[in-house]
């Protein structure tokens, strides 16, 4: 998927030079994705977590097959690129609540933590090597390769789920009696409104990414901030994926820590901090080799703070929350998320283009450092969470 995120949108941003067209992908995916996750939740909580996700995965080799061709032959065109991710959005999103949700099915509940952190720093390891693969790909032979690359990835992503053991903690006992997909649906928001934690959690990620999700337009940030062509993409988000795979480490390293509440505080504190110095590199007179130095540097910080938190909610997810209901909490979860990255997506694309990257990163900072106040003073049961 990443491979694929990259390529569309640096063909985008070529084709079109629109930093609100770029942005605009984070609204197609928005219209889509917000209805398919609740669903795909209720489909993982109902349905074959495996056979689901293969399915899913087949529809990401179709199409990235059909924009390869297209782009070979010279007939790919911007609405292609947004029908293509409205379809992907929808599909991939269906299946993300049974990726998630399985997990607990592969380990005992004593490993979860250990495989939730596995799980993410294997993403964010995947996101150092994507992009260096595209930066390469991209200078030696173009765009066609990325999407051929695509291609080669997406055909064994659809198969390999078929051959996983869920072993663990799928007692059919446990499972509630069928009711209505609105009834199913409803039965897991209230589940996550009465959690004492996953609100609080929830708004304070939304508040600070609607401001400042920059990972989706980096051709846009590498073009303005930067000054520098599309192989600086790979670099800068390979360092954002580093900082990702030390900050899921770091939360397993903080195992025993109970106040799970306050570490995302402390980190998502962080992160709003380093949002200045993101937006500070516009003020920078120095070698541009020196200049992508220090964003990776800020850049991997904020990569890091950003996955502790991550990484705490969806553990908090997988160990509060019976079998039959996890699917739902999980689809909430990326309902979450998926509103505040795609809304960011085109705040920051959209600021961008008005006031500038770096001064949209400095007002992202602002926001952020008052939400994350805010939450810590108005929203008691996340400070004072405990777990176990």
């Amino acid at each position: 998927m990443q491979i694929r995120l990259l390529g569309f949108g640096v063909w985008l941003y070529a084709e079109t030079g629109s930093g609100i067209q770029l942005g605009l992908l984070g609204l197609v995916q928005l219209a889509v994705q917000m209805p398919a996750t609740l669903f795909g939740g209720a489909f993982a909580d109902q349905f074959d977590r495996k056979k689901l996700i293969s399915i899913t995965q087949c529809f990401s080799f179709f199409l990235i097959t059909f924009a390869t061709i297209l782009l070979i032959s010279d007939s790919l065109k911007p609405w292609h690129i947004y029908a293509m991710v409205a379809i992907l959005g929808v599909t991939s999103t269906l299946g993300g609540p049974a990726r998630s949700a399985i997990t607990a099915n592969v380990v005992p509940t004593s490993h979860l933590l250990h495989a939730v952190t596995s799980n993410t720093a294997t993403y964010q390891i995947s996101s150092i090597l994507t992009p260096l693969l595209f930066s390469v790909a991209y200078k030696l032979v173009g765009l066609p390769a990325v999407f051929l690359i695509g291609v080669c990835f997406s055909l064994p992503a659809s198969i390999i789920p078929l051959f996983i053991n869920a072993n663990y903690g799928t007692d059919e006992s446990d499972r509630p009696l069928k009711g209505s997909m609105a009834s199913r649906l409803w039965e897991g928001f209230t589940f996550v409104r009465n959690h004492p934690i996953l609100p609080g959690l929830y708004i304070m990620d939304l508040g600070v990414t609607v401001v400042s999700f920059y990972r989706e337009i980096m051709p846009l940030i590498v073009n303005k901030l930067f000054q520098q062509g599309a192989w600086a993409i790979g670099p800068l988000s390979a360092a954002n994926s580093l900082g990702g795979v030390s900050g899921s480490f770091l939360v397993l390293f903080l195992a025993k820590y109970r106040s799970k509440g306050m570490l995302v505080l402390y980190a998502t504190g962080i992160y709003s901090l380093l949002l200045f110095g993101f937006g500070s590199i516009q003020f920078l007179n120095v070698h541009p080799l020196l200049l992508l130095l220090i964003g990776g540097g800020i850049i991997s910080g904020l990569g890091a703070t950003d996955a502790i938190g991550m990484t705490t909610r969806q553990t908090t997810v997988q160990l509060t929350t019976p079998d039959h209901m996890r699917g739902r909490a999980v689809s909430f979860h990326a309902f979450s998320a998926m509103a505040a990255n795609n809304i960011g997506t085109f705040e920051v694309g959209f600021m961008s283009e008005r006031i500038g990257a770096g001064n949209t990163m400095l007002l992202g900072g602002a926001v952020s450092v008052c939400v994350v106040l805010l939450v810590w003073r108005l929203i008691t049961g996340l400070r004072n969470y405990r777990y176990p």
